[in-house]
């Protein structure tokens, strides 16, 4: 029996072992080693911004930007339904109240007019979600939050290599965050990073990252000790997590090209399946962006058929998965006052949509499987 093709297969990189050795081998195991700061700068290489903090994990960047933000009990934030639970709870933890946004039914992503209709006096912010690498309409979505006063934060988990119009996504919103999870196209096992696109909340992220404390002058020798100045938390990046990071970009150019090619040849070896079985592959990119080759979902007929799909894969050793279940019919969502009949177009692409594996080693013969099962079904 052929070997199953899981849904991922974390991304590993030919020097990280190497780095992760060096890292032991140092005298700095902690936050801010000397292959955080290398990681660091790499990254600013992709985004064009040295204003990057790396963090334990994508949620921790999102609570921060919550702490930064100000947000508070008596705050509204709009995020999508469609979207991880940490995009909710980082604002939740701080009193605020999540506004549960519907999405754009091709793209996927935040929709402005849901967004513009959910605007109160008590609006913070706005969190859109670049799925799946996509850009979100932020010209609208800015426009919105400008008339409103509200800032835009942008959760970027997904959104590593993509670009619109030539910017990074991370670079649109006042800030972003970025996830280094196993799943992601680099990945150090658990990471993230926080991106500061408003130079005056730069000083203040440094404090919250490091407890509250203002122990990053005291290590710049701006200062001959540190002492507590802010509210804070614990957001560091170990450091051999970080150098697990600095190989995996250095490596980064093939890994795009990898998961370039496994999502190429499902757009093309699927165009005519899907028509004939009204099956929805992502939409073309726009030919001014760049995708982030992050995921390849499909929308299948309808919920039953989704279900068969999933059934049929498993059953021919292909780990197909679904994705997220709506934040506002969740216990929590509607804990929180979460409108059961508030976002339609989540409630039908969740019920609908079937992820195919992408990762970034992928074999030949795996990609061929897929293809071959994917094809083998009938809808």
């Amino acid at each position: 029996m052929k070997a199953a093709v899981p849904f991922n297969r974390a991304v590993t990189a030919p020097r990280q072992l190497e780095y992760v050795e060096q890292s032991f081998a140092s005298a700095r195991l902690a936050g801010e080693g000397p292959f955080t700061e290398r990681a660091r700068h790499a990254l600013s290489a992709l985004l064009g911004t040295d204003q990057i903090l790396l963090t334990p994990s994508c949620t921790a960047a999102l609570e921060m930007t919550a702490l930064l933000a100000g947000i508070g009990p008596g705050d509204e934030v709009i995020v999508p339904s469609f979207t991880f639970v940490s995009t909710a709870n980082a604002y939740l933890l701080m009193g605020a109240r999540p506004v549960f946004a519907d999405i754009d039914p091709v793209t996927m992503n935040i929709s402005p007019d849901s967004v513009a209709s959910l605007i109160t006096e008590r609006t913070k912010a706005i969190v859109p979600v670049h799925y799946g690498g996509r850009p979100c309409d932020m010209d609208a979505l800015l426009a919105i939050a400008d008339q409103c006063g509200a800032m835009v934060i942008e959760d970027a988990a997904h959104g590593l290599f993509a670009t619109s119009r030539g910017t990074p996504l991370g670079r649109l919103g006042s800030m972003s965050t970025f996830s280094f999870h196993e799943t992601k196209n680099l990945s150090c096992g658990e990471g993230g990073a926080l991106v500061i696109n408003d130079r005056q909340l730069w000083e203040r992220a440094c404090v919250i990252r490091e407890k509250g404390t203002d122990r990053t002058k005291f290590m710049l020798g701006l200062t001959d000790k540190y002492t507590w100045v802010d509210v804070g938390s614990s957001y560091l990046l170990a450091d051999p997590l970080a150098a697990v990071l600095l190989a995996q970009t250095e490596f980064a150019t093939e890994t795009q090209k990898r998961r370039e090619t496994a999502v190429s040849a499902y757009t093309e070896e699927l165009s005519t399946w899907s028509e004939k079985h009204g099956v929805s592959l992502p939409a073309p990119d726009q030919p001014e962006d760049d995708p982030a080759y992050h995921m390849m979902p499909i929308l299948l007929r309808d919920n039953p058929t989704r279900n068969r799909f999933l059934e049929h894969c498993r059953a021919h050793g292909v780990q197909s998965v679904f994705h997220y279940l709506p934040l506002h019919r969740s216990p929590m969502g509607q804990r929180i006052g979460g409108d059961a009949a508030s976002c339609p177009v989540t409630d039908d692409v969740s019920s609908r949509l079937a992820r195919l594996p992408v990762f970034s080693d992928m074999k030949d013969g795996e990609l061929d499987r897929v293809i071959e099962v994917v094809l083998s079904f009938s809808a």
